[in-house]
């Protein structure tokens, strides 16, 4: 018993004399916050998505502080309001945010795309997706287990007929949906387009064909009806050029499967600037 109490005791006395020797270097070790740069932090949304490319709000907040040609308008799920406060705090002239969204490259589901085999593991799209390349024949089909779901903090995302499917009008651009896909078919663009095509399959037009009804089949028509030369066949996927397209959606009404989508893709900061 008496070993015990003496184990006790000098088990606490250790803790307590850790914790003090801990307060004391936290005191003489610590460093003054820049000013500005706490201030800046405090106008950014705190999403820590590195959409801005400084991987956290505090790391962009860092860069604004100390360097003077870092840009103001970097932080996309800020959008404009945000990038004003910044150019207010560093005395940099405003630049409007180019909005973004996110979208995902896949425009099957179970109605759509055959199944390879049914999954009975652990339900994330990483853990299907390490098991002979997922559940669907076609291996760049999205899983639809909703890791993206659960990885965005708008809910933006929701699973519709079997695969991901996101809400434009509630999406930021933060880009954390991106990060956490491991098929990697969620990408961002600019939401002034006005045409995605939602297929990722590179497998030739009959064999695409056969293992989902909304794939890409590389038939060129889209090619062909594009005024501007935007859109083009590569590696048996239909691909747009941006800074070519003028959102006319012809290549969309040529699309012989619909997967070249001609719709209003704003996000939620340009919609509320109507």
């Amino acid at each position: 018993m008496t070993g015990i109490l003496t184990a006790l005791i000098l088990l606490s006395s250790s803790g307590l004399i850790c914790g003090a020797l801990l307060t004391v270097a936290s005191v003489f070790m610590s460093t003054e916050k820049d000013e500005r740069e706490v201030a800046i932090r405090a106008a950014l949304p705190g999403v820590n998505c590195g959409a801005c490319g400084y991987g956290t709000c505090d790391g962009y907040a860092a860069a604004l502080a100390s360097d003077n040609t870092v840009k103001t308008n970097l932080c996309i799920p800020g959008a404009d309001s945000v990038a004003e406060k910044l150019s207010q705090l560093t005395g940099a002239p405003f630049e409007s945010v180019v909005e973004r969204i996110a979208y995902v490259k896949c425009g099957g589901g179970c109605s759509q795309t055959v199944r390879k085999y049914q999954y009975e593991g652990c339900s994330t799209c990483a853990a299907a997706n390490m098991l002979y390349g997922g559940i669907w024949e076609c291996e760049w089909a999205c899983q639809g287990f909703g890791d993206c779901v659960l990885a965005c903090p708008e809910e933006a995302i929701s699973i519709v007929d079997g695969m991901a499917r996101i809400n434009t009008r509630k999406c930021t651009g933060c880009g954390i949906c991106v990060s956490v896909c491991p098929k990697g078919i969620i990408e961002m663009f600019d939401d002034s387009s006005r045409v995605i095509v939602t297929c990722s399959n590179h497998d030739k037009g009959a064999v695409a064909r056969k293992k989902c009804k909304k794939s890409c089949i590389a038939c060129r028509r889209c090619e062909k009806a594009c005024p501007t030369d935007a859109i083009k066949i590569e590696d048996n996927l239909a691909r747009i050029n941006y800074e070519l397209c003028t959102g006319c959606g012809e290549c969309a009404k040529v699309c012989p499967t619909g997967c070249i989508e001609y719709s209003d893709f704003r996000g939620v900061h340009n919609i509320n600037k109507m």
